[in-house]
């Protein structure tokens, strides 16, 4: 059956409140599932999940069902599950885990990938005087080529960082091919699915990665971040970032608990993924398979659409519109820097980002003449938002 847009914007209550959200890198709006999970559990569990009285043991099984939900996302082990406030602070903890001999050679960063999966193992090749190595974007069109990873990939990689999409660009990469170079060098292979896991079936076996990062705030969930290990047992090898002298599994690298009025959300906001098609039924891990898939064909169409309507306009130019990807898009418009054009499209009602901290944008050269605007959609995106952004934009003349 047809996608149901009409009744997956009814989830969103926001959306009544007249402006067209295009800015989906900053995080998807918030479904009222998942704001009313977050309060219940604000108000029923304010307690710290260590414990033997009901409101510990309570936040301790809203901690496992979170593990369990995210897990779900990726066909993997809620063992391997390890929660945190963001991105670069779960990277930086895995970072400061590694061994001496783990730094011992090279790191291959991917210009593609956000800051959060590139700053913190810099900083960790500084520290331990590790060489880095970059994987370049093809300017042209936004991507990343894969076939350049049989040139970086050596006996002496220790890590590799790539994004299984670009938030910026869009494009999305062939990870399952670095991850054989990966596997014949032996290096950790950490692969960032933020922006791709909203709209991406993914399984931890077709990845091929060893660690894949997610944030739930890109699909509608709270502002917090998972690492999921392919491996627990690789959890055991690394240094204990706890607090707790005791602890074990994943909350080894969680320097401490997450609220659980965060992780009811995050259990509320995969539901609500696994529910955007009426049609799923059977477990969550079936029904995520089902509406990721309806929801993918749905914003490729739109994604279609809305790059034919930017590349209509004659002054505006689209970062690789020809390339397959998740529904985000990057554009200029000639003599007008991106502030500039974020703010009259802020002013017609339409929120957009620009200037967003970006190498992939750099390299490609948009910083040159006045930054990148970039919008994404969300599975509550229209036809006619996209017709009013290209109506905004077409008033640049």
């Amino acid at each position: 059956m047809p996608f149901d847009v009409a009744s997956v914007r009814g989830l969103f209550p926001t959306l009544g409140d007249g402006w067209i959200h295009l800015d989906v890198q900053a995080g998807q709006q918030v479904p009222d599932a998942v704001a009313s999970a977050m309060s219940t559990g604000l108000r029923a569990l304010p307690v710290d999940p260590r414990g033997a009285y009901p409101q510990a043991l309570a936040a301790a099984e809203v901690e496992q069902n979170a593990r369990r939900a995210l897990a779900d996302l990726l066909d993997a082990d809620p063992a391997a599950v390890v929660l945190g406030p963001s991105r670069s602070v779960l990277v930086t903890a895995l970072a400061d885990a590694m061994s001496a001999a783990d730094w011992d050679g090279e790191v291959i960063c991917s210009r593609l990938d956000d800051e959060e999966n590139i700053v913190p193992w810099l900083r960790g090749a500084r520290a331990h005087g590790a060489s880095v190595r970059w994987a370049e974007l093809d300017i042209s069109d936004g991507t990343l080529p894969e076939w350049q990873y049989a040139d970086l990939v050596n006996a002496r990689t220790k890590v590799i960082a790539v994004t299984l999409a670009s938030s910026v660009t869009g494009a999305i990469v062939d990870v399952a091919q670095i991850a054989n170079y990966a596997r014949d060098s032996g290096a950790l292979l950490v692969v960032d699915a933020s922006s791709a896991a909203p709209y991406v079936r993914m399984s931890m076996a077709e990845l091929g990665a060893d660690v894949v990062l997610l944030s739930p705030a890109r699909w509608g969930g709270p502002r917090m971040a998972a690492m999921v290990f392919a491996d627990p047992a690789r959890l055991e090898s690394l240094t204990r970032v706890s607090m707790d002298p005791r602890s074990t599994g994943p909350r080894r690298l969680e320097a401490e608990p997450m609220p659980a009025s965060l992780l009811t959300g995050v259990v509320a906001s995969v539901e609500h993924l696994a529910g955007l098609d009426p049609s799923a039924d059977g477990k969550r891990r079936r029904r995520l398979t089902t509406s990721l898939d309806s929801t993918y064909d749905y914003v490729q169409r739109l994604t279609h659409y809305l790059v034919n309507s930017l590349t209509q306009l004659g002054r505006v130019h689209v970062v690789g519109a020809d390339t397959h990807r998740i529904p985000a898009v990057s554009f200029v418009v000639d003599g007008v820097s991106a502030a500039k054009v974020a703010q009259r499209l802020a002013d017609n009602g339409i929120s957009a980002l620009s200037d967003v901290p970006s190498r992939a944008l750099t390299r490609i050269g948009a910083t040159d003449v006045g930054g990148a605007v970039t919008v994404g959609l969300g599975p509550y995106a229209l036809p006619y938002e996209i017709d009013q952004l290209a109506r905004v934009l077409g008033s640049f003349g």
